[in-house]
């Protein structure tokens, strides 16, 4: 089997592990569970895959403890997010969509923040630990364009629109040297905190959010994870509730995840390849 629009031949114990996939998939409504993984080939990085820094992205408490901390946290946050705006959706992405064109794949449940694959072309998207496109007023609630808060952060910051190369995180945060002098944005409605809209280290997805998530599962015959450890609990129990369904369960990713015991099929390869591969397999002819 040869990767769609490469002439890279994939290992054999991998194309086994591909076909064994369809097998397992072919005629099924498929949900599929993204992880960071699905996004490492355009560029944004894995917490925990192999060579990944460790990192210790700010809780919510620490949000919320300071005003030093929030200036620390919109700096690195503002300029991740310039770097989530270039990237673009890749191979894994386009692969999804296309199979939820095809009838294949009935929505995506994703724990990444990126919103690729939505400009991949998915339209029925979960994105359960929230997006960098909005940002909420924690006192009110008012939701703003990420594009404005951007505008203004760089008109009160000027430096940030040149700012330095800086080593982007999955979250969209970086690590700023200094945050003496930085403005942080208010909201325009009551002078309230604000905060992108994703789910920090420490908070609860919200609940309406998470039976979206529970209800696509549900209406599906079998669950792909994609690029994903499930090292976090919001992930492993989309799995837990395959595995009740007795589901079938395919997980693509390199290195081991939590739910390896319980794949019907493991393909320990990267994800735009074998979502590529899956994609051409099972689109109906």
């Amino acid at each position: 089997m040869l990767t769609p629009g490469t002439d890279i031949r994939i290992d054999p114990a991998v194309e086994a592990a591909l076909t064994r996939a369809v097998d397992a998939l072919q005629g099924k409504r498929v949900a599929v569970l993204t992880g960071a993984g699905v996004s490492t080939d355009s560029g944004i990085p894995d917490y925990r895959g192999e060579g990944a820094p460790r990192r210790t992205p700010m809780t919510v408490d620490q949000f919320f403890a300071s005003d030093a901390a929030r200036r620390r946290y919109w700096i690195g946050s503002h300029l991740g997010w310039m770097a989530f705006a270039a990237a673009e959706p890749n191979a894994g992405h386009r692969a999804v969509a296309a199979l939820e064109h095809a009838g294949v794949v009935t929505g995506v449940i994703t724990q990444n923040v990126d919103g690729l694959h939505l400009r991949a072309g998915s339209s029925r998207v979960v994105e359960l630990h929230g997006t960098m496109r909005r940002v909420l007023c924690t006192r009110c609630g008012q939701v703003f364009d990420r594009r404005d808060i951007a505008r203004r952060l760089e008109a009160d910051n000027p430096w940030l629109a040149t700012g330095p190369e800086v080593a982007l995180g999955p979250d969209g945060d970086v690590r700023p040297e200094s945050a003496d002098g930085f403005v942080v944005p208010d909201c325009t409605v009551c002078g309230g905190v604000l905060k992108p809209d994703v789910v920090f280290f420490g908070e609860f997805i919200p609940a309406g959010r998470f039976r979206g998530a529970e209800q696509l599962v549900h209406g599906s015959d079998a669950l792909l994870v994609a690029g994903s450890s499930l090292v976090v609990n919001s992930g492993i129990r989309f799995t837990e509730r395959a595995r009740r369904k007795h589901m079938p369960l395919v997980i693509v990713n390199r290195g081991t995840t939590r739910a390896d015991a319980a794949a019907t099929v493991k393909i320990d390869t990267g994800t735009s390849e074998a979502l590529a591969a899956l994609a051409t397999a099972l689109t109906p002819r």
